[in-house]
């Protein structure tokens, strides 16, 4: 990890501390107003009124915790593949790995990470471009893109605008995973996400059978997975 990726992580570690200070500092006025009558409070009624904002506080807190944990694990996951990236590009990157995870129920920080990882070429480099002309992290293909950018609300000006912003192109690939997965389940989905819908259809319903799929997407669905395995149990 760079000497500024530690500054940055260290800030935010501070930040969630001074969070936790001033949640105990005010659950402390809080007992000592409820059992001692500090300050002379006597009203029940204030007193739930201070419960109930110490609870809103813990639940704020709590969502916060889980966020930053989340955004400092993929700014790590970024930084193994691709260390020279900008911290401000990595954070953009992982602030939209993180929204897309609570956007779509049926996806999580870590298969969105592992998909980019795989799909990149374990790059993560945002303007990555295959042979076969798909682009970006997460290898979008500019025929299927531009319908995608309409619901997403995205104006399309060109390709590259698009497909070779890190926040556009995670938008539209999650899209696009999570309406696979939602319909041909998890190695379904990664099977049409790779390999075309229209294979992956008829490859679950002969039962996963071999030689149906790609090549490549037979390979392409364990890799995935495997990195989808390991990002789990990675610990910060």
């Amino acid at each position: 990890m760079s000497a500024h990726s530690s500054k940055e992580s260290k800030a935010n570690s501070l930040a969630l501390r001074g969070f936790i200070v001033f949640f105990v500092l005010l659950l402390g006025f809080t007992i000592a107003y409820k059992y001692f009558g500090l300050g002379g409070i006597e009203s029940n009624t204030k007193i739930r009124d201070l419960e109930k904002e110490l609870q809103d506080i813990r639940a704020a807190i709590n969502v916060d915790s889980v966020r930053q944990y989340n955004i400092q694990k993929i700014m790590r996951i970024v930084s193994r593949y691709n260390a020279d990236m900008p911290s401000g590009m990595k954070y953009e990157i992982a602030d939209e790995i993180y929204n897309m995870s609570n956007k779509y129920t049926n996806l999580d920080v870590d298969l969105i990470c592992a998909t980019i990882t795989y799909e990149s070429g374990n790059t993560w480099e945002p303007e990555v471009v295959s042979e076969a002309g798909a682009m970006g992290l997460m290898q979008i293909m500019p025929s299927s893109s531009l319908w995608i950018a309409h619901y997403e609300g995205i104006t399309w000006t060109s390709r590259a605008d698009v497909l070779f912003n890190p926040a556009y192109n995670i938008r539209i690939g999650c899209r696009q995973l999570s309406m696979f997965i939602e319909l041909y389940e998890l190695e379904g989905g990664l099977a049409a996400y790779n390999g075309g819908e229209k294979r992956a259809a008829i490859w679950i319903a002969n039962n996963k059978g071999s030689g149906i799929l790609w090549a490549e997407t037979s390979y392409y669905i364990p890799q995935v997975l495997l990195l989808y395995k390991e990002y789990k149990t990675m610990t910060l």
